[in-house]
């Protein structure tokens, strides 16, 4: 009697899969709406294939859910999300999100992108087919409901948008990347990866660009704290206005063998403005210039197709800010060491690139044989799967 109840329930449960694939249900292979795939419902699955209702690939499906789902991964904002099935669509919000995205090889996984970053990233091949979701001053939610992506992929530190549009419609959403430093993006990624079922992809990239930041903390590490160059980064969009303690720029100057100039001030531990006098008194002996993405001068000639100007531009640029009140009077600018990097180079995933440049700047004599550009060809070519490019740092350290 107790094999034929169980006869009678792989029938049911079979009616129920098949009812549900052609539903298009949210889990598939979950009859029960638990949205959990157990080991009966995989026997009803594959009854359901032998019969020819359950294509081949529809049963494998079925099985992997069952195998490896769900999974609980803990984001940036301590939330704990449980993922039912594989995530095969992802709407990634923040600026922060997309690079992690190529680096894993996720582009496909993409249903939709912000206007303004599909723009910064044409260079990404397949970006501009891409349907848009609004831009960076305001997400058009209704497009992003419309896409119906398994998973919306953001580093809001608020979320009050995120709750109260998504999860009256039942799509999910992660947060991630919130934070600049390199500690937090590994973990970030890592978790990414798990989401997206990238896991050993993440692990080489992360082994990657652990060994270039360990070859290059292997000199800087030996020199003496009062051997340290000082160093003054500035926003090239808002002058004065410099990276504290805890921004990433901050880690990668230290990394690159300098001293920000800035890492023990008060108030804002990103970012804080600055009166023209403390610059003077600090007299730095080197300054990095970091512009961000947004095509302002002189981001529209740090970029990745840059107009035939571009170095007549940059030089131009560098000129007038050699001969700004206060910084004119500095070590840096009497010495010629006065920097341009693009803001992706100053922190976050790019940041240990931008460390490379900067030692390069700062001890040219200690770096002779090292070569920046190598390192971000490599980043390009096998991790983003772009052809490289651009300026990206300026004056050239070759």
């Amino acid at each position: 009697m107790r094999w034929k109840n169980f006869a009678m329930m792989i029938a049911c449960a079979a009616l129920m899969i098949g009812s549900a694939f052609a539903q298009g249900t949210d889990v598939p292979g979950d009859s029960n709406g638990d949205k959990i795939v157990s080991a009966e419902e995989v026997s009803a699955a594959e009854k359901l294939a032998k019969e020819g209702k359950l294509s081949a690939d529809e049963l494998q499906e079925i099985k992997h859910i069952h195998e490896k789902y769900p999974i609980n991964i803990t984001d940036s904002a301590n939330r704990t999300v449980a993922i039912y099935k594989p995530v095969n669509t992802i709407v990634p919000m923040s600026w922060t999100d997309y690079e992690p995205i190529f680096v894993l090889g996720g582009l496909d996984k993409i249903a939709g992108v912000r206007t303004d970053l599909r723009d910064a990233y044409s260079w990404i091949p397949g970006i501009k087919d891409k349907p848009t979701i609004g831009g960076y001053q305001e997400i058009d939610y209704e497009k992003v409901i419309e896409l119906r992506p398994d998973l919306v992929i953001s580093a809001a530190s608020k979320t009050d948008n995120l709750k109260n549009k998504l999860d009256p419609v039942g799509i999910p959403y992660v947060i991630i990347f919130r934070t600049l430093d390199q500690d937090a993006y590994d973990n970030d990624l890592k978790v990414l990866a798990k989401i997206l079922e990238k896991d050993d992809r993440a692990d080489e990239f992360i082994t990657w660009r652990q060994n270039c930041l360990s070859q290059l903390k292997e000199k800087t590490d030996k020199i003496k704290p009062a051997d340290r160059i000082k160093v003054y980064c500035e926003s090239a969009d808002h002058e004065f206005y410099t990276a504290a303690n805890s921004s990433g720029v901050n880690e990668m100057i230290s990394v690159a063998g300098g001293k920000n100039i800035a890492d023990n001030l008060a108030g804002n531990p990103y970012n804080v403005d600055v009166e023209p006098e403390w610059v003077f008194k600090e007299n730095p002996g080197a300054i990095i210039i970091a512009a961000s993405m947004l095509g302002v001068s002189p981001e529209s000639y740090l970029d990745y197709i840059v107009e035939e100007n571009a170095t007549e531009s940059l030089d131009e640029y560098l000129d007038v800010t050699y001969n700004r009140t206060v910084l004119k009077d500095t070590d840096a600018a009497k010495q010629g060491r006065i920097y341009l990097l693009q803001g992706a180079y100053t922190d976050f995933g790019r940041g240990f690139i931008g460390a490379y440049y900067m030692a390069k700047w700062f001890y040219p004599d200690l770096f002779k044989d090292l070569n920046p550009d190598e390192i971000n060809r490599e980043y390009f070519e096998k991790w983003l799967g772009a052809s490289y490019k651009g300026v990206w740092a300026y004056p050239s350290t070759t």
